[in-house]
């Protein structure tokens, strides 16, 4: 069956008892067992029987199952939020003394998350181009855990080559980590490009318009180690497994992820084309451009689309704050990937916490606005943009 098929077609560990063609949300905190045996087996992960929804729970693990058919993997996590999801993987692969290797180019509560948070218990954070293949290679060493980017940074749009970057990884025996939230893996393969381990965000393409919040780890089975900690002891540990109800949310979500992303990233191409002509729009940074600097890198790896964010940029801050202040249909707020297009000034908000230099540093500017683009006629976002610019 091709992915589309699959999407619709997972089927269920056991066969329901009312024949329901949607998986049931088990609302259960706890699952009874035949007897002594049966329990323990389950317990030690002999059998995939549900123990206690905190690290298992049919709805869950239908969810989990459905993911590793569409993207090839051999684990699949699903965890609460897309920052939890990063958090438990770096908990799985570092320790006290331990190294994480990559770029100053990420999203913000991910960058003080590696170096704030992590970095209070011992584990630290080297940040490096790693767009200098020869840069990345110094600073790995006998003690780094893993190599982590973002396969297109937040919001600096820069794109890596993946397999450069894994050859250099897989040498040293580090594992590649990459945030693929922003091209989904229905259009994406990230394993043929050298990834061990993805980190998604399933609040944004999969939870279908903005429903939940949701994180998946996807684990192509290269470093053991990540699934027995993940397994046997970060989510008894942690508590950050995803609830029953909104596994069941997204996984109906994910029935028209490939649908929905497609005609998301085709209207983000129309609309930074379009808005390329105009005068008071800086610059249009997308890489679905064909003047992008990162254009080839990312047709190559991302089979020619490039998702559905994009940035501008204007004269100066109040010019963006203006636009913002006078959108008419696009939603002032953040998230990505909702059915409904969204608008953000980054360095205010979302990197608000950074210092001025910090920003600069990680190229994140004062004149730029952040569009996640939905699903809405491209003619209309146009004239809400147009008519924004010129109030």
């Amino acid at each position: 069956m091709n992915k589309q098929t699959k999407t619709v077609h997972t089927k269920s560990a056991l066969p329901d008892a009312y024949g329901a063609l949607n998986m049931p949300v088990y609302h259960s905190a706890a699952f009874g067992f035949p007897n002594a045996k049966s329990m323990a087996d389950a317990f030690a992960g002999r059998t995939d029987s549900p123990t206690y929804s905190r690290v298992s729970n049919p709805t869950v693990t239908f969810f989990e199952k459905r993911v590793k058919e569409l993207s090839g993997a051999q684990n699949v996590f699903a965890f609460n939020s897309g920052m939890a999801a990063i958090c438990c993987t770096m908990m799985a692969l570092t320790a006290s003394g331990k190294n994480i290797v990559t770029s100053a180019h990420l999203f913000g509560n991910t960058v003080s998350l590696l170096k704030n948070t992590l970095g209070r218990f011992g584990v630290e954070t080297r940040f490096v181009d790693l767009l200098d293949i020869e840069a990345v290679a110094n600073a790995i060493d006998e003690n780094t855990a893993c190599v982590f980017l973002e396969i297109i940074t937040n919001p600096q749009l820069e794109v890596v080559d993946l397999q450069c970057l894994s050859t250099v990884a897989h040498q040293k025996n580090v594992p590649l980590v990459a945030d693929t939230t922003i091209i989904p893996f229905t259009q994406f393969c990230a394993c043929d490009f050298g990834v061990d381990i993805e980190v998604v965000s399933s609040t944004k393409y999969i939870s279908g318009g903005a429903t939940s919040l949701g994180g998946l780890v996807i684990d192509y089975g290269h470093f053991p180690q990540l699934y027995r900690s993940l397994k046997f002891e970060l989510l008894y540990n942690i508590g950050s497994y995803m609830t029953p109800q909104v596994a069941f949310m997204q996984t109906n979500g994910i029935e028209t992820l490939d649908l929905r992303y497609r005609i998301q990233a085709g209207n983000a191409l129309a609309l930074a084309k379009k808005l390329t002509q105009v005068p008071e729009v800086k610059r249009v940074n997308y890489n679905g451009l064909s003047d992008n600097k990162y254009h080839d890198v990312a047709t190559r790896q991302f089979g020619g689309t490039y998702g559905a964010m994009f940035t501008i940029d204007l004269e100066d801050k109040q010019k963006c704050f203006d636009l913002i202040d006078n959108l008419r249909l696009i939603h002032r707020a953040t998230n990505l990937f909702d059915s409904k297009s969204l608008a953000i000034h980054p360095a205010s908000t979302i990197f608000a916490a950074f210092a001025g230099s910090q920003r600069r540093a990680m190229d994140v500017r004062d004149t730029t606005i952040r569009f996640s683009i939905g699903m809405e006629s491209v003619d209309d976002l146009f004239d809400d943009i147009i008519q924004a610019i010129r109030k």
